[in-house]
């Protein structure tokens, strides 16, 4: 697809659609929305190996195992979670109201917003499109969903079995370049979900400011791992290679860097390198390591790696293979030294780069960690109670996970978002619902109520009321 006028005007009349359809049934039932998620429900699992595949297509090479369990896994999760509590959600908040307002009731209603836009990356095709739409559905809302260019088979495939599933006017895919992209950003909608890198993200809510768009920006940034002084090292260590290595890196809540006790570093090294060879023998080989999706992304990690060891910064390759440009693979690698202004340190790296930080106390840590823009994500490795609740307390991040990377995105119950450059709103469960609902505010008054006695005109009565109401 082209971004030429023809395709803008399809997009703005499938807008218009969903948002006439939405006006004649503005307040879906619970059944209704059920029916909607259970046939999102079967169109992931009949189509989950179609999709994988599709996505090992787009990357060179993703293990299916990894998409299953990264992607497929969640999705499943949070629909099933929603099919149980989305009816609670639903009903209506009782709120107590002050004594003077006596007899009337208060209440908060949960409905609809109408239609959603949901902007998708590259690098979690279906979850990262699955996730806010689930969210979408269980509020009762409409949603036009663009895909990622980088992932065309994923997407067509995607645009594809939506089609088949939802009718036009409720759930809709559009693809196209990233022209179509900040088109797509533009448009009237009644909330703006997007996921992708802060650069874009600032582009998008200028975009979305146009119309007094709501958004929902699910961004990146730096996160931080720090290793406590008493942590279970070697335990450490794995759970972070793991994390990192995850789709090679190229994951929005991937540590990005390590705070490691002084002195550490090289055990690290060591440990990390033992944990690759037990997680993927025969590196060059193995089919269960993710390739970088784009030869331009390869490159640029390529000049992260070069400019860094330009400035005197030591690479330590985690297993014994280099990086091939040919079928994109780009081994994992830490870093020691690395100057605190390069690159590598002041941009999210999303790939198999990590740095090592020393630091001597977990003062300088958490300093360290605050002197930097907010994380999306941030993990400690730490079991003393004292460590844990400092750094849960003292430092900011979209969310945190102690003693183990990544998974807290997997906790459905718990909001994903960032805080500050990493982002700002959440989706996922109940606050997903509440994301994409407005929380309507209702007062109901009785017939018989006491408002005509602080009515005009003003005089000896209303006075008298409002002695007693100061004095009360």
């Amino acid at each position: 697809m082209k971004n030429d006028l023809p395709e803008l005007a399809a997009l703005e009349a499938l807008l218009r659609d969903q948002r006439h359809a939405y006006l004649r049934a503005p307040y879906p039932s619970w059944d209704t929305r059920a029916t909607h998620l259970r046939a999102l429900r079967k169109l992931m699992l009949d189509n989950r190996d179609a999709l994988a595949d599709a996505m090992h297509a787009d990357f060179g090479n993703r293990a299916k195992q990894e998409v299953l369990l990264a992607e497929f896994v969640l999705v499943k999760e949070e629909i099933d979670a929603a099919l149980r509590r989305g009816k609670h959600w639903m009903k209506a908040q009782r709120r107590s109201t002050n004594k003077w307002l006596l007899p009337a009731r208060a209440k908060v209603v949960p409905q609809p917003l109408g239609v959603v836009g949901i902007i998708v990356p590259w690098n979690y095709p279906v979850l990262l499109a699955v996730g806010p739409l689930i969210s979408a559905l269980t509020a009762g809302n409409r949603a036009i969903i663009k895909m990622s260019e980088l992932t065309p088979r994923t997407s067509a495939l995607f645009e594809q079995l939506i089609g088949q599933t939802f009718a036009r006017n409720h759930v809709a895919v559009v693809n196209g370049d990233a022209a179509l992209a900040a088109a797509f950003s533009a448009q009237p909608f009644d909330h703006l979900l997007f996921t992708g890198s802060t650069k874009v993200g600032h582009q998008v809510m200028r975009a979305a400011a146009e119309h007094l768009t709501p958004v929902t920006l699910e961004l990146g940034g730096k996160s931080p791992a720090l290793i406590g002084a008493h942590a279970r090292f070697d335990n450490a260590v794995d759970n972070l290679v793991a994390g990192k290595t995850l789709n090679a890196g190229q994951t929005c809540v991937a540590p990005d860097y390590v705070l490691v006790p002084r002195g550490k570093e090289q055990a690290f090294i060591e440990r990390a390198r033992a944990r690759m060879a037990r997680m993927y023998p025969q590196f060059a080989q193995n089919p269960d390591y993710t390739s970088i999706i784009s030869a331009r992304h390869f490159e640029r990690l390529e000049r992260l790696a070069d400019e860094v060891r330009a400035a005197g910064a030591q690479l330590h390759p985690l297993t014994d293979a280099t990086p091939d440009a040919a079928s994109r693979r780009f081994p994992p690698v830490a870093v020691t030294g690395a100057p605190d202004d390069c690159a590598l340190m002041q941009e999210e790296i999303f790939g198999p780069l990590l740095p090592l930080v020393p630091y001597d106390t977990l003062d300088d840590a958490i300093a360290w960690i605050n002197a930097r823009p907010r994380p999306l994500a941030l993990y400690l490795y730490a079991d003393d109670a004292r460590t844990v609740e400092r750094v849960t307390h003292e430092t900011i991040a979209g969310g945190m996970a102690v003693n183990e990377t990544l998974m807290h995105l997997a906790c459905e119950s718990l909001p994903f978002g960032g805080v500050g450059a990493s982002g700002m709103g959440a989706y996922h469960g109940y606050e997903g619902f509440v994301t994409f609902s407005k929380m309507k505010p209702v007062l109901m008054q009785s017939r018989w109520n006491a408002r005509g006695l602080i009515a005009p005109p003003y005089g000896w009565r209303v006075n008298a009321v409002l002695k007693v109401m100061m004095r009360v």
